[in-house]
C-alpha cells in the first residue's frame, strides 16, 4: 500500500486532533462562546476589576468527513478504484507508477486494457481519467444494470476556485466486477 495515501487520509484527523489538544492547553473553557457574544458594555465594571481581556474565537474544527461502501458493490468497486487510482498518480513529485499499473492489472479485463493502452497512445492522456493531469475531487454514482454489466458514473472535477471544469465519465463494470470499458458517453 502507498504510504502516502494513509498519510494524506490522516491530515484532517492530525489537524483537528492539533487543534483540540492546543485549546485544552491553552485553558480554553466551554464557556468562552457565552462569554465572547456578551457586548463588553453590558459587564459591569468593578473597583477591583482589570481591564477585560479579548476573547478570541477560533475556527470552528471541522468533522471528520465519512465515506462508506459496501464490499461488492459496483459503485463501491469503481470509487476504490478511482480513489486508490487517483492518489497513485496524484504525487507529481513522486508518482507511485507500479500501483497505478497494479490497480489497472487489478481492475481492468485484459481486453479493455489493451483497448485503453491504444487510446492513450493516440491520444496522449491517461484513459482511466481521460484528462492529462489529476482531478482534485471525484464522484461516483450508479447508473443501473444492463444485461449482465452494471454502468457507474464517475464524474471528475479538475481545477480549483472558480477556475473548474467537469468531466463525466461512463464505466461498464461486468459481471464479474472488472471494469470492461470507460467511455464519454453512456452504454445505455
Amino acid at each position: 500500500m502507498n504510504t502516502k495515501f494513509s498519510a494524506r487520509r490522516g491530515y484532517g484527523l492530525r489537524a483537528a486532533a492539533a487543534g483540540l489538544v492546543l485549546a485544552v492547553g491553552l485553558g480554553v473553557s466551554a464557556q468562552m462562546p457565552a462569554q465572547a457574544s456578551v457586548p463588553a458594555s453590558a459587564q459591569a465594571p468593578t473597583a477591583t476589576s482589570k481591564p477585560a481581556a479579548v476573547a478570541v474565537q477560533s475556527k470552528p474544527v471541522a468533522e471528520p468527513k465519512s465515506v462508506t461502501g459496501t464490499p461488492g458493490t459496483v459503485v463501491t468497486r469503481v470509487a476504490d478504484f478511482y480513489g486508490a487510482y487517483i492518489d497513485a498518480k496524484g504525487d507529481y513529485a513522486d508518482p507511485d507508477t507500479t500501483l497505478a499499473k497494479a490497480l489497472r492489472k487489478h481492475y481492468l479485463t485484459p481486453d479493455f486494457a489493451k483497448r485503453l493502452a491504444a487510446w492513450e497512445n493516440k491520444n496522449g492522456a491517461d484513459g482511466v481519467l481521460r484528462a492529462q493531469n489529476v482531478p482534485a475531487r471525484w464522484t461516483v454514482s450508479d447508473n443501473g444494470s444492463m444485461g449482465h454489466s452494471h454502468e457507474v458514473v464517475v464524474t471528475l472535477t479538475f481545477g480549483s476556485g472558480t477556475t473548474t471544469q467537469k468531466v463525466k465519465l461512463f464505466v461498464v463494470v461486468e459481471r464479474y466486477d472488472r471494469i470492461s470499458d470507460i467511455g464519454t458517453t453512456s452504454a445505455r
